[in-house]
Order: C-alpha cells, then structure tokens, then sequence
C-alpha cells in the first residue's frame, strides 16, 4: 500500500470515528429535530432548551371504539384541509382516535406554537400555586418583582425625613395577568426589544388592574418572570420540571431576547404540533394527566372562570359564548378553546371528554373559516351527544308586531 492510500484509510477512519462520536451523543437527536422545523418558525433565536420525556404519545384507538363516526371525522378533516391547516389530532377519553397531517408534516413536526405559549406560563403559575411558591391567584406581584414594591422617596419634613410611596403597578395579581387585565400599556414589542425584562419593568399603568381585558404579550412575559422569582429557577427549567417533561412531551425551545436572556412566554415556542394533545388531555382533565397529578385541582377551572372585564375570555382560554361574526354556535356549551393569532386552535369539550387540535387554521385570514365548524363536525359524530335544549320561544315571536 503507498503512501497516498495508507493517508486515505486514515482520513477514512478518522471521518468514520467522528460520526460515531456525533451520531451517539445528544446533539444529533437535538439537530434532527430543529431540521425538521416548519419554515416560519426558524429565525427564533437564540433560544433556550425546554427538556422533554420525549414519551410515546397517547395510545390509538379506532373512532368506532369510542362511540364516534368516522365520516364526521372525515368531514371536519376535509374542512381543515381545505382551509389550509397543517393537522388534524383528536383525542377522547384519553386515546388518538383520529390524525389527518397536510403540507408534509407529521406528530413529530417541530412547529411554531404562536400564541398557544402564554397558556404554558398559566399552567406553569397553577403548579407553583400547588407546590406552595405561589400564594393564591389574587397574590399582588409586588410580593415577587421587587422592582414595583413600595419606594422611599427622599422628602424633607419637619417631622420626619423621607416617606414611602406605592407603585401601583405592584397591586396587578397573578389572575390579572392571566386574564390578561393588567392594565399596563399595550406598547411592548418583544420582537424588536434587545433587552424585554428591562422593557417589561419600565412599562407604564395606563389603568386599573381588572377593569379592561387586553391581549398583550407584556401579561404572560410578566407572569413568566414573577414564576422564576417565585421558583429561583429560569423559567424554561421549571416549564421542563413541573410541566413538560411531566407530560411526556418532546424537546421544546423558547425564543431568547438574547444569550441566556430573557424568554418569550407570549409567543414562538417551538415544539411538536402533535405534543398539544397532551396539553388537551390535561385541561380535560382539571390537572390530571393519565392518573398524575401535575396541577392540583381547581386551577383549571379557575382558568374556565369568566373574567369580570369580558366574560368570553377566562385565563388565556377562550370560552363557548365567544363568536365572531358569522360564526355557528358551538354544539355544546362547555366547549372552551385556546387559540389566538397564528392560526392554532385547540377545542375541549369536557362533556364528551374531547380534545379536538387543529394547527396552521387561517382563523383572520380567510373569511370564509368558521371556528366552530370543526369542532361541531367532531361532537356530533359522537354517539353519545346530546344536543343542548333548545331555548324557549320569547314573548316577541308569540305576538306579532310585538317589541322587546
């Protein structure tokens, strides 16, 4: 063998020696998967890991099985389909009865979970409120963010010298937050903020906590920082505790406003699309999730708890009596969704112990996406649906001509 040969078998075994080394460690799972994120999703960074149990999902069973039609089933996905939605994933009782994927994606796809993050840090809150980190719902934030607490003022008088004033801003509460009726100005724009934990302690109260509700991504960052003080843990660390790996969940990633900085709890988690049907299962479940107690119970019917300020809207949940314009009702009135901007939706329906996941919906972009198509497709295809009384005829209909 000369010389040339006996250099490439070297180069060979070396290139041989440092794919094993790479294919066994961590990081070629971690790479395999951020390859696979969907294309809208990959300038997030930096980001921050969310460790996950990466467990088998829930088990499948045939519709039939659990008392539903499958041509209903066919139906919604059709709907789905045609609206451009990415998946279709439907759960009941506990087990995947029914998976429809388009533009190439699977369970396993990495997607841009948009504003289905905020729930996340609502859900992370009822874990430290179980364990004791958190008070109770109504527990003012100042008893966390120092920063907002009372502030001595430097003011001479003859009596004394100097004297305490309020921030305000101190008297928000966790409920507050989570239903988002902070009161602080909706001018935060975490995408263009290099700094969001100075950014989100220098906003402005523009009027009582409680009094208005008004989606802004400054309540969940805020939620989400008041959680790493109450925990002294950074925020994706204790997701991955008390939460996600708990659910069996895979790798997940929260967007940074920089190296190790502050992360995004209001938006751009990526994570597996098919994952969100664990989260289902848990809100079905009032905290349970497959005989587990992640969250003591209550705290998920707080969240379902109309808010005083908008009774369509719990904590970062969307309730059944909520409509947009041309939108059917819901078949069922305990129907509670969470959805928001992007386009994911995710429908429970606790009665028929449903939980309907539909990711890449065109909700605002396409006029003719109804809301509650889906879902009502999938619950009257359950064998077991009741269809709610019907409501009794007002005065106005019996006598003509008559005014309300």
């Amino acid at each position: 063998m000369n010389r040339s040969s006996v250099r490439c078998v070297l180069l060979l075994a070396l290139a041989l020696l440092l794919i094993a080394a790479v294919w066994s460690g961590p990081g070629i799972w971690k790479w395999y998967q951020l390859s696979r994120v969907t294309a809208d999703s990959r300038s997030y960074q930096p980001r921050e890991l969310v460790a996950g149990a990466n467990q088998p999902p829930a088990p499948r069973m045939a519709p039939d099985l659990e008392q539903l039609n499958r041509a209903g089933l066919d139906e919604a996905a059709a709907y789905a389909g045609a609206h451009g939605s990415r998946a279709l994933i439907v759960s009941r009782h506990g087990y995947i009865v029914y998976e429809r994927y388009w533009q190439g994606t699977s369970f396993d796809t990495l997607t841009d979970a948009q504003s289905f993050t905020p729930l996340l840090a609502g859900l992370a809150a009822g874990v430290a409120v179980s364990h004791r980190m958190i008070g109770w719902p109504d527990e003012p934030v100042a008893a966390f963010i120092g920063e907002w607490q009372l502030r001595r003022r430097a003011v001479v008088h003859a009596a004394f010298i100097g004297e305490w004033s309020q921030d305000a801003r101190g008297a928000i509460t966790v409920r507050n937050l989570m239903q988002y009726e902070s009161g602080l100005a909706p001018a935060l724009n975490p995408a263009s903020s290099a700094d969001l934990k100075a950014a989100l302690l220098g906003e402005r109260l523009v009027g009582p906590a409680g009094s208005a509700r008004v989606e802004k991504p400054a309540d969940p960052l805020l939620l989400a920082l008041l959680i790493e003080r109450a925990t002294r843990q950074r925020y994706a660390s204790y997701l991955s505790q008390a939460l996600w790996r708990r659910l069996g969940a895979a790798d997940a990633w929260l967007w940074l406003d920089g190296a190790g900085g502050t992360a995004h709890a209001d938006c751009c988690l990526i994570a597996r699309q098919g994952d969100w049907i664990r989260l289902g299962e848990l809100l079905l479940r009032d905290g349970n999730y497959r005989g587990s107690e992640l969250i003591r119970p209550g705290w998920i019917t707080l969240m379902r708890a109309p808010s005083k300020a908008d009774p369509d809207h719990g904590a970062y949940l969307t309730l059944a009596s909520a409509r947009k314009p041309n939108q059917e009702p819901y078949a069922t009135p305990d129907v509670f969704v969470v959805q928001g901007q992007g386009g994911n939706r995710l429908w429970l329906v606790p009665s028929l112990q449903l939980a309907i996941l539909c990711t890449g919906a065109p909700a605002g972009r396409d006029a003719a996406w109804d809301d509650a198509r889906v879902p009502n497709l999938i619950i009257r295809t359950a064998r077991d649906y009741v269809p709610p009384p019907a409501k009794p005829a007002g005065v106005s209909s019996l006598v003509p001509g008559h005014q309300p």
